[in-house]
């Protein structure tokens, strides 16, 4: 049957469709969003341990940033039994272990103690068990790669080992440190291999005084595996980054995937509090 609609009739079906394409991003599934939001397990205060996934559901997330371990627990996340527990908790919680990180380099690190070769290389096995894409491999602390020369060749030569593993598990090695664009992108180079990427912070380049919407736009996604959300000492939106040019320069570059939150909890707020607002910021800006 042929149905005519006149003018009036038309315009009101294009004002609903209008408004349901505004607010699709906002009602769809987690796993069908074009950002996922998730937020490091060190900052939710369960580093190490499966009940970081309860508490961000509890938040709201859509996963963690899970680390490998310390020293001490001899990077538990290599040991199966202990893999299968985010398994099982993620499975339960509906969270997902979003990406790792090894922030135990910033003590040990990763240019000058050879114990670190071995973390890195068996990263790599964990991320293939756990279906995991991306480590953060951090250079902070201890680890600062800023003006060490000797340093920052000792860790191309150990990336540009690891990286063929990296490339043939389809898992990205990335590179956190106080380094500009320029200097992580020397770093890239020398390595040549598509399986090592910089992971952005944008608080912490914006700290250093970095133009952090040029670096983006210049790195693209063919150089970032993943973001940082972060506000030292203040929600998000609430402090020095702008969040909605940091989201017109990831327009720009095309990228989808995850942000994880990190920090940007105010003094005299609890951090469950303090992330439920920064979870509802972002949500906002990266719909």
């Amino acid at each position: 049957m042929n149905i005519i609609l006149n003018r009036r009739q038309c315009l009101a079906l294009g004002a609903q469709a209008a408004a349901f394409a505004a607010f699709a991003p906002l009602l769809a599934r987690a796993e069908s969003r074009r950002f996922k939001i998730g937020a490091c397990d060190w900052s939710i205060g369960k580093m190490g341990d499966p009940a970081a996934l309860e508490v961000a559901k509890d938040i709201g997330l859509d996963g963690v940033q899970v680390s490998l371990g310390t020293a001490a627990n001899n990077m538990q996340l290599r040991q199966a039994a202990v893999q299968q527990k985010y398994k099982d908790t993620a499975r339960a919680t509906g969270v997902a272990v979003a990406s790792l990180a090894i922030g135990e380099l910033n003590g040990i690190p990763y240019k000058s103690d050879p114990r670190t070769i071995e973390w890195v290389s068996d990263c790599v096995d964990v991320m293939v068990a756990m279906d995991v894409k991306v480590v953060l491999l951090a250079f902070f602390g201890k680890g600062d790669l800023k003006g060490d020369k000797a340093g920052t060749d000792e860790v191309v030569q150990r990336l540009k080992a690891v990286a063929p593993k990296a490339e043939k598990a389809g898992v990205t090695l990335g590179v956190e440190s106080w380094l500009s664009a320029e200097e992580h992108m020397d770093i890239l180079q020398r390595v040549g291999s598509p399986a090592v990427k910089v992971y952005y912070d944008v608080c912490n380049s914006t700290d250093k005084g970095y133009d952090i919407l040029k670096e983006i736009r210049w790195l693209g996604t063919k150089h970032i595996c993943e973001l940082h959300m972060k506000e030292n000492g203040a929600l998000l939106g609430k402090g020095k980054v702008d969040f909605l040019k940091v989201r017109a320069a990831l327009d720009d570059i095309g990228y989808t995937g995850w942000v994880q939150i990190e920090s940007a909890v105010p003094k005299g707020l609890k951090m469950p509090d303090a992330y439920k607002a920064n979870l509802k910021f972002l949500r906002g800006i990266f719909s």
